[in-house]
């Protein structure tokens, strides 16, 4: 089980490091993983400074977030735990595309065969880029077969065969074996699947990222997919209705409702506030159901901040959180644009309250590069609540791919070579790095270092005393 912290440093910078890379035993109930995961927290003393858990999205998980909050001291956690359980968004994202891609095998099965009967052996594909060079077309992607279990293969596969869409037809008259080249309606129907399945590929990689702060993004990307199967729904082919149906299903079922601190993070970005909730509300639900869910972040967000300006002055405020593309997007942008348009000046009410001012103020351009964390150790002064509530919500990570990257890390660490290595080495190997990385070793005389040599040094006894065992037998 791979465990990784997400947090803004004292020095207001966006931090991220594997904590633990620890062997969980088997069954892999609630039970255990619950267990392993509140032993990480407490070995870490963080049982009492996490804001959230993010995780995929599998029963087991579901109910070790529910046996969580009974281990630890709820009054220090975002309203008592009701926060505590984020899904993994890129995790969700895959379950909606496959459910719109099983029913589009047979439109892209032509090119497929295709794309497989060049790739399949080293001559095929060396005549191939020969017929690249030889009508003059830059062949600087190589043709690849896609995995059919993984949606963003598929969406590779055919992204590059459009590409080269003059080399298949060449080749169709040229070579006998080659029967399965796509038809023009074919190449049609892949454009127009490549076209949408980009949306999803250009957000999931956005969601993925751990070197920029995520979650003020999630809810205007979310809306940008809903608004977009919306749209598919309307498509003049039958098998894009179909899909959009399919992804429409999956979508209600997970997203029906936006986690509340994903639309509190929205707020929280001074160039959107709370217009975009009404911009884009109104316009995908109707006004009536737009009032009712702007009225629940509105209530969300002041029962943070209550909470956040209860909490005694001074308190260590260090909380971990374990964790534009172009096209479609645009729409929902320019929904948001033509809200800010079309609203008409509103002179300041009396302000009463820090969220009032917040909320009163001037958004920013919403097309201006903005530093959120940096605009919020800037504006601290005037918003120290919010402050302090910004820098627990913005880090957390609304994918899990941060803790599932250890796991792509560790098949190099535990090659066909170091098949030996035993629990407590492999993770000392694979927590030594990032934990350099954030400065957490310390010199040869800390505490850290101490606890690494020592794993090793045991570790040299029992493979001593395994031999030795061996030996006298």
């Amino acid at each position: 089980m791979a465990v990784t912290a997400h947090y803004i440093d004292d020095s207001w910078n966006l931090k991220s490091f594997l904590m633990r890379f620890a062997c969980v035993p088997c069954p892999h109930s609630a039970e255990v993983i619950c267990e392993a995961l509140y032993e990480c927290l407490v070995e870490w003393h963080l049982e009492r400074k996490i804001s959230t858990v993010t995780l995929d999205n599998c029963t087991s998980n579901d109910k070790a977030m529910v046996i969580l909050p009974d281990k630890l001291d709820t009054s220090s956690l975002m309203l008592d735990g009701q926060l505590l359980h984020m899904r993994c968004a890129a995790h969700i994202l895959n379950l909606i595309v496959k459910d719109g891609m099983s029913v589009l095998e047979q439109g892209i099965e032509r090119l497929r065969d295709s794309v497989a009967f060049w790739s399949a052996t080293p001559k095929r594909h060396e005549k191939f880029e020969k017929m690249a060079k030889t009508l003059n077309i830059e062949y600087n992607k190589r043709l690849t077969l896609d995995c059919k279990t993984r949606w963003n293969s598929t969406y590779i596969m055919i992204s590059i065969a459009l590409q080269y869409i003059e080399i298949f037809e060449k080749l169709k008259a040229r070579e006998k074996k080659f029967k399965c080249c796509p038809t023009k309606d074919d190449w049609k129907f892949a454009r127009e699947i490549c076209d949408r399945l980009k949306l999803f590929f250009d957000i999931t990689e956005l969601f993925s990222g751990t070197k920029y702060v995520t979650a003020n993004l999630f809810f205007p990307k979310v809306i940008t997919i809903r608004l977009a199967i919306r749209k598919w729904g309307k498509s003049d082919s039958e098998i894009i209705q179909k899909m959009s149906a399919e992804m429409k299903d999956k979508f209600e079922k997970y997203w029906s409702d936006i986690h509340g601190l994903m639309s509190v993070a929205t707020v929280l970005d001074p160039r959107y506030k709370l217009h975009i909730l009404n911009a884009l509300y109104g316009p995908l639900y109707g006004r009536e159901h737009a009032a009712t869910e702007i009225e629940k972040v509105k209530k969300l967000l002041v029962q943070l901040v209550k909470q956040y300006k209860d909490e005694v002055e001074g308190e260590d405020t260090w909380d971990a959180s374990i964790v534009e593309p172009a096209g479609e997007e645009d729409e929902a942008m320019k929904l948001y644009d033509l809200y800010l348009s079309s609203r008409p000046a509103v002179p300041s009410s009396s302000i009463h309250t820090e969220l009032d001012m917040y909320l009163e103020e001037a958004s920013l351009p919403r097309t201006q590069e903005l530093d959120i964390i940096n605009w919020w150790k800037v504006n601290g002064a005037r918003f120290p609540t919010l402050q302090k509530l910004a820098r627990d919500i913005l880090p957390i990570p609304i994918t899990s791919v941060a803790s599932e990257c250890a796991f792509s890390t560790s098949g190099r660490v535990l090659s066909a070579h170091r098949s030996r290595l035993t629990p407590n080495v492999a993770e000392a190997l694979m927590c030594m790095q990032p934990w350099s990385r954030a400065n957490l070793l310390g010199g040869w005389d800390s505490t850290l270092f101490a606890t690494f040599q020592s794993v090793l040094e045991d570790e040299e006894e029992e493979m001593d005393e395994s031999t030795s065992i061996i030996t006298e037998e």
